[in-house]
């Protein structure tokens, strides 16, 4: 049962209240900022609270079972709100939010509401909208294994073993001309085949991004030289010259795994796990040694 702050309790029994709603956003960073719908700033444990950021909240819902639930965070983006650079850059992905109840007049009367996650956010026209996620989702996770034909290991990490920090598997590209928010050419790759360096890790070294981490999303090669599409868009534009770091991609098979990277012994997947269609698989008489006599 929850318990209210006695000069909280006898305000809401007023009949007369003076109240708003205040978010506390809490990223993976440590970065805390506050917000409010009220129509001045206030300060609640010592955060200050922004008023003029333009935020509002939607309803929060409840409901039965492990489906996402929660409420939506909206507002402006901008310098004093949600950064749009930061937010490209994912500094808000998993962030934890509180819900508040104050008491405008006396701030010191707050109530903690809710607490949650931040996880889907779209942007469009200057305006973001970031899902709250309610702290039971975390319920809704996979954990532990999952028995499937792919592997499950993160190519580098201590379950695969594979160094890639190898001249085989790293290398670095400089950028020769942008052709897209997510399309770039690149020099210094002429030494691996098509398709290397795709589903593998890049970072971006220097220019307005550096530090900036994503996925390769393909590796190409055709007759003007490489190319690389990305996952995400990075915070600022790509320039000729930025330097990016790329270590190689696995596709979690076992024939990747065994003929590309020599680390069969290490694969963490069921390749000859049989699948869905094996369930359904009809025994033809006169195939597969079957005759078409019934044994019990």
């Amino acid at each position: 049962m929850r318990t209210l702050d006695p000069a909280l309790a006898a305000h809401l029994a007023s009949g007369a209240t003076t109240l708003c709603h205040a978010w506390r956003v809490t990223r993976r960073d440590g970065v805390v900022l506050g917000f409010t719908d009220h129509d001045r700033d206030l300060v609640v444990d010592g955060l200050a609270l922004k008023a003029a950021s333009g935020i509002a909240g939607s309803e929060s819902t409840c409901a039965a079972g492990l489906a996402v639930t929660g409420a939506e965070l909206s507002g402006a983006l901008s310098a004093d709100a949600l950064d749009p650079q930061d937010l490209a850059a994912g500094l808000y992905d998993g962030a934890g939010v509180d819900l508040l109840l104050v008491n405008w007049q006396e701030p010191s009367q707050h109530l903690l509401l809710r607490r949650g996650t931040i996880g889907e956010v779209r942007c469009e026209d200057g305006v973001f909208t970031a899902e709250i996620r309610a702290l039971s989702d975390a319920l809704n996770q996979a954990r532990g294994r999952l028995l499937s034909a792919a592997c499950d290991a993160d190519l580098g990490d201590a379950r695969c073993g594979v160094d890639l920090a190898g001249p085989a598997h790293c290398a670095t590209a400089v950028v020769a001309a942008v052709e897209g928010a997510l399309r770039l050419r690149v020099t210094g790759l002429s030494a691996f085949a098509a398709g290397a360096f795709a589903r593998g890790r890049a970072r971006i070294s220097t220019g307005a991004n550096a530090g900036f981490v994503t996925e390769v999303k393909a590796h190409l090669v055709d007759a003007e030289g490489v190319v690389l599409r990305l996952w995400q868009r990075p915070p600022s534009a790509m320039a000729a010259g930025d330097a990016i770091a790329l270590t190689v991609g696995c596709d979690k098979h076992f024939s990747t795994c065994r003929d590309r990277f020599a680390n069969a012994l290490n694969f963490r997947g069921f390749p000859h796990m049989p699948g869905n269609d094996f369930i359904i698989t009809v025994a033809i008489p006169g195939e597969g040694g079957y005759d078409g006599t019934l044994r019990g």
